[in-house]
């Protein structure tokens, strides 16, 4: 089923942790309503009966990146 991914980069030598734009991942699930593979034939009423109507929670992913962030490097701050 089609989410949004949703990535929040840490620095672990700086503490400073950025949040990247929300990212829609792309199911093939022709089931799906949001999928490029759900045929444009499939219309309400069938439709709301047979395929997905909503998307999945958000997948959350938080690397922790060992190095500086980039801001910091920006304003010199180099350790």
């Amino acid at each position: 089923m089609c989410h949004w991914r949703r990535v929040q980069n840490t620095y672990k030598v700086c503490g400073h942790a950025y949040d990247l734009p929300d990212e829609m991942i792309q199911c093939d699930n022709r089931y799906c309503k949001f999928s490029s593979t759900h045929p444009s034939t499939c219309v309400p009423p069938g439709c709301m009966n047979s395929c997905w109507q909503y998307r999945q929670f958000p997948q959350q992913y938080n690397p922790r990146i060992d190095a500086i962030c980039p801001r910091c490097i920006q304003a010199g701050r180099i350790p």
